[in-house]
């Protein structure tokens, strides 16, 4: 997570979350966000701090609304190792009773990080080091074991051009420190589920592609690496377009993909055009999640502005979450509500312009039983479209699994392809794509005709 001034704010099974939580009727508009979320066999969750923990408002609704707790910062090595080799857990233990007593799951949130360690770790002998770390994750992964349900293991080790941070383990330790860590994890706590977890690897690039790499490393060399955490400190109306694409690429290589540290900054003051984008931003993160069985959940960065690392880190910018500082719900609460509750059916405009669309099919690959294809729209009016819709029918029992940059409906072999809510606008000339996973057996042949309207 990105630091904030003083203090920083920092899958379970859906069997052990049905367990935990009693779900609702999912049609209810009384349920909350978390039993919402655990009706889909994810979880909803907040971050909170130990000095929030005395706002009685605030604890109530951190208390009721979310099935899920991350302690923003009281897990970390500045605090659960001050001084070596003598360990203090009370505040972050503090936050693990709160979560139990209110029986919600807890991320364990982090293990290893170039940043809020303290002093004393930068002295040790590069010799020494590697020793040193796997100490400290062996006492606090063994103390919190069977308490929490994932560890963000190791904390953003990657620059944003895929290269390797040069923190004090990277420089002392080398490329191995990573795998060192997880290794120590899994020793500790046989139970929780182990992720990496970095920001700016929401949508697909060369930061995310090195994450990928070394995932799939992990996985051929049988590091215990359960989970990719994408943190998501986004911006106004920028949600990646590939995001959904993305979680489904890492989910193929066998971890579980989680939300961890979601916030949807703006600049400031708020305004109605604003609190719209923000929600429809938040739809689009959830649905993403939602679209992807391993996705498991999503985790605010704390819920409420009133306690938001936004301001102190971006001036001018704020307003990030689906909570006001008055702890009143926004249009952004809304949107995650219906999104998570499938109580929305996304409407598609009819399509603007003077020329109509074109749609180009491609399959990209294929293995036995399944292939993935995507589809390049083209608008071929002389002005712009605001909504597109692409339509056509397997000639050979395929069915579509699983889409990203759409929304789909199928009937029997027919299918249709929807703009999702971020990509209906297309200039005169101008291309979007949708890509999607499917099933097949005997033959899997291009659909002989495909339209595009």
């Amino acid at each position: 997570m990105r630091a904030r001034a003083a203090l920083t704010i920092g899958a379970v099974a859906s069997l052990a979350l049905g367990a935990a939580i009693a779900v609702p009727n999912i049609a209810s508009a009384s349920a909350t966000l978390g039993q919402h979320a655990a009706a889909r066999g994810k979880y909803f969750g907040s971050a909170t701090d130990n000095p929030e923990l005395t706002d009685a408002p605030y604890v109530s609704i951190l208390s009721s609304e979310f099935n899920q707790i991350t302690p923003g910062n009281t897990m970390k090595w500045q605090f659960t190792e001050p001084q070596q080799g003598q360990f203090s857990y009370g505040q972050a233990d503090t936050v693990v009773s709160l979560a139990r007593s209110n029986n919600q799951s807890v991320r364990g949130h982090t293990l290893v990080w170039h940043s809020q360690y303290p002093g004393w770790v930068d002295s040790v002998p590069a010799s020494q080091l590697l020793g040193v770390m796997r100490n400290h994750v062996t006492n606090v992964a063994g103390h919190f074991q069977g308490q929490v349900i994932h560890w963000d293991v190791v904390n953003e080790a990657f620059e944003e051009n895929g290269t390797r941070r040069q923190s004090v383990f990277q420089r002392n330790i080398g490329d191995s420190y990573i795998a060192e860590a997880f290794r120590a994890a899994r020793a500790a706590d046989p139970t929780a589920k182990l992720y990496y977890n970095d920001y700016n690897i929401e949508g697909i690039g060369a930061k995310s592609d090195a994450v990928y790499a070394m995932v799939q490393q992990f996985k051929a060399q049988g590091v215990p690496i359960d989970g990719v955490g994408m943190q998501a400190h986004l911006i106004l109306g920028q949600v990646p377009s590939s995001m959904q694409q993305n979680i489904q690429r890492f989910a193929a290589l066998g971890v579980d993909v989680a939300i961890t540290e979601l916030d949807i900054r703006m600049n400031l003051p708020r305004d109605t055009t604003k609190d719209t984008q923000q929600a429809n931003d938040y739809r689009a993160v959830v649905n993403a999640c939602l679209a992807v069985t391993r996705c498991v959940g999503i985790t605010v960065w704390d819920y409420t502005d009133k306690y938001s690392w936004i301001p102190s880190v971006f001036p001018g910018q704020g307003a990030a979450l689906p909570y006001d500082e008055n702890l009143n719900k926004k249009p952004a609460y809304t949107a995650i509500h219906d999104a998570l509750a499938g109580t929305t059916t996304p409407t598609t405009p009819p399509p603007t312009g003077n020329g109509g669309c074109t749609a180009t099919y491609r399959i990209v690959s294929q293995w036995t039983g399944g292939f993935q294809a995507d589809v390049t729209v083209r608008n071929t009016g002389t002005s712009a479209m605001s909504a597109w819709a692409v339509r056509w029918a397997f000639g050979a029992g395929q069915t579509v699994t699983n889409v990203w940059n759409g929304v789909v409906s199928s009937s029997g072999a027919n299918v249709t392809v929807r703009n999702a809510a971020y990509n209906g606008t297309i200039p005169a000339n101008g291309t979007t794509s949708f890509g999607f996973l499917g099933s097949w057996t005997g033959s899997n042949p291009v659909p002989a005709s495909i339209t595009c309207a």
